[in-house]
């Protein structure tokens, strides 16, 4: 995947090349001017910045290249290119969401208190989905960063502690399925700027910018429950028993 992910930017930066000398060259000659222009102004400007001149000549020049590199055909192409891999992105972590097992690893002991170092169930990831194991595995509290992709956590698949259990998840774009036992208590606090929840039997289709909060009546009284606080730009929420 790392492979195929450097020979597609690399692609994308040869081509980016070629259409950058060909609208030099063949589509807009002025560049040749404009540019040198632009940057000579923001090189004087930054150089005398400390009087008046210096302060007029580097903005007329920052303002002059961010016009320019805005109306360019391989700026253009360049910003294609990027949502273009989101999509990508977005499309594979729908179809192949990451399996993380757990692992204990036993810190060295340095004269300092010793402490039992465990790894996270899931690691922050700007982009993929990410999925508890299908089979059994030891349980970390989730306090999780996503950026675009889907998480799936199964409680079934693993022993509670006694006591409070936390799930945390803040991600940008995707959905959140969370399925927990029948006998747990559950507290969930949710914000959204747009999406839709579905918790138990309680369903809101469609949420603007909103924060809800729903809780299990034996919640507060109960010796093993699950915290739940999720937030997230645009997606839903499913909380499932199982």
């Amino acid at each position: 995947m790392n492979r195929h992910r450097t020979e597609w930017i690399g692609w994308v930066f040869l081509t980016g090349i070629v259409l950058l000398f060909l609208e030099l060259v063949f589509f807009d000659g002025d560049l040749f001017i404009s540019l040198p222009l632009s940057f000579g102004c923001l090189y004087l400007g930054k150089k005398k910045y400390h009087r008046a001149i210096g302060k007029m000549l580097f903005w007329i020049g920052l303002f002059s290249t961010v016009v320019i590199v805005l109306q360019m055909i391989v700026f253009k192409f360049f910003i294609l290119a990027i949502l273009a891999y989101l999509l990508y992105t977005f499309y594979q972590s729908k179809k192949n969401p990451d399996h993380i097992n757990p692992v204990l690893i036993e810190s060295k002991n340095c004269g300092q208190e010793p402490l039992i170092k465990k790894n996270s169930l899931f690691e922050n990831k700007l982009f993929g989905g990410r999925k508890t194991p299908d089979h059994v595995y030891e349980w970390n509290d989730v306090n999780i960063q996503t950026g675009i992709g889907d998480t799936v956590i199964d409680l079934s698949n693993t022993i509670l502690p006694k006591g409070d259990t936390f799930i945390s998840i803040r991600g940008i774009a995707g959905n959140v399925r969370i399925l927990v036992p029948y006998d747990m208590e559950v507290s969930i606090h949710h914000s959204v700027i747009a999406g839709s929840t579905s918790v138990f039997n309680n369903q809101d289709r469609k949420i603007f910018n909103s924060i809800l909060s729903f809780q299990t009546p034996g919640f507060n009284e109960a010796e093993q429950k699950i915290a739940i606080i999720t937030s997230l730009l645009i997606g839903d929420l499913e909380v499932k028993r199982i």
